[in-house]
């Protein structure tokens, strides 16, 4: 019988982690769960992950919307089964067939909505199948998919805008790298002849003597800059790609000045409202807790998070370890430990949540209206130091003839 890893939550919080034998990964899931464990991670033991091979992504608004059709589907009393045929049926998106094909097979063959979706992290990702998985458990399925929905397009409309805003910087980025470079590469040799003599006598401008020198050598080297360049992009990457280097670019992300602020008030909104939406659910707090770790895409705040849980279980507030950590902004702090107080919590953290995400965008805008003139600045810059380089001796030679 096939062995499986496994790392799961106990009942109050506690990270757990075991191998035991089952015959699939659904059969592994649901000993885990008459264990009273949750579990986050079930791996075989040759390492292959249980997901499917090669499970198609999806884009997140499609998402939000098979999600809210979904709790439209069991609000209105269809099962589970034919809710999931129904939408494979009518979705025009090849890939999404795909995915909830696979989910109704599995459901059918007894596994529950949250364990199936396990199987394709790049449709639903790990926030979705544990916030559906907690409201399978607790009972209120239709409310966590319509809560999900919900957030989904929110999270992708807020993505959509970032990504609109910083379009054209990037655009005058792009194109004034290439500027600059063909002027390197292709116009400042032309004048190296005509400044041979002024080089001779020792009269060659320092700017100009320099300019010559890195135009000769990103025309003998460029390649070879440009594929270390690559490589070197390359190792970063997958360097990034290990624990170690995930939790140290989430620090520098969290300390980068200007950028960092924006950065921060996102990901706090989004565990706020993660957790809001749980409370409002029903589910347990520590519980809520966990599940809402990872919505904050920062290992450095997730690690924060997962303390408060702890030190909750041990009876403590959630403000005060989270005020503790020294992560998250005073007045998020003080507002939540205000919702503990008056026993308002899950209303209170949509609020929050609403607030930071206005204060974001305000940021962002601001930082971007600031970004394009200093991108148009700085080019202009440098073609007038390269111009200025290139003029400055054809003076000089016509004044000295």
């Amino acid at each position: 019988m096939p062995e499986f890893t496994y790392i799961a939550r106990d009942m109050t919080g506690k990270r757990v982690e075991g191998t035991l034998a089952a015959g699939s990964e659904r059969e592994a899931v649901a000993t885990l769960s008459g264990k009273d464990l949750f579990p986050l991670k079930v791996t075989s033991v040759d390492g292959r992950p249980t997901g499917v091979k090669n499970s198609p992504r999806v884009k997140a608004r499609i998402m939000a919307g098979t999600y809210g059709q979904l709790s439209a589907l069991l609000g209105s009393g269809v099962p589970l089964l034919r809710s999931l045929e129904l939408l494979r049926e009518q979705t025009p998106h090849k890939n999404l067939a795909f995915v909830l094909e696979d989910v109704h097979s599995r459901v059918q063959e007894g596994a529950t909505l949250g364990d199936a979706m396990a199987r394709h992290p790049k449709a639903f990702g790990e926030l979705a199948t544990s916030i559906v998985r907690a409201g399978g458990e607790g009972g209120f399925l239709e409310e966590a998919l319509d809560r999900l929905a919900k957030f989904t397009e929110q999270q992708d409309e807020l993505r959509s805008r970032v990504i609109g805003a910083l379009a054209y910087p990037a655009i005058l980025f792009v194109l004034g790298t290439v500027v600059v470079n063909v002027l390197i590469i292709f116009f400042v040799p032309k004048f190296e002849r005509l400044f041979t003599r002024l080089r001779d006598r020792g009269e060659l401008p320092v700017v100009t003597d320099w300019l010559l020198w890195l135009s000769a050598t990103l025309q003998t080297y460029g390649l070879f800059i440009a594929a270390g360049l690559i490589a070197l992009g390359f190792v970063i990457h997958a360097k990034l790609q290990t624990d170690d280097g995930r939790m140290l670019l989430d620090k520098v992300r969290l300390k980068v000045p200007i950028v960092s602020g924006i950065y921060l008030s996102m990901a706090v909104s989004r565990f706020c409202r993660v957790l809001g939406t749980l409370l409002t659910g029903g589910v347990p707090i520590v519980r809520s807790l966990e599940i809402s770790a990872d919505s904050t895409g920062n290992r450095v705040l997730s690690t924060a998070v997962r303390a408060a849980a702890e030190n909750i279980s041990a009876g403590e507030s959630l403000a005060s370890p989270l005020a503790a950590s020294g992560q998250f902004p005073a007045d998020v702090v003080e507002m939540i430990a205000v919702g503990e107080q008056s026993n308002n919590l899950e209303n209170v953290l949509p609020h929050i949540a609403d607030t930071l995400e206005r204060d974001t965008w305000r940021r962002l805008d601001l930082f971007v209206r600031l970004l394009e003139p200093l991108m148009l600045v700085l080019l202009a810059g440098v073609v007038l130091i390269v111009v200025i380089a290139l003029l400055v001796p054809v003076l000089k030679m016509s004044t000295t003839v």
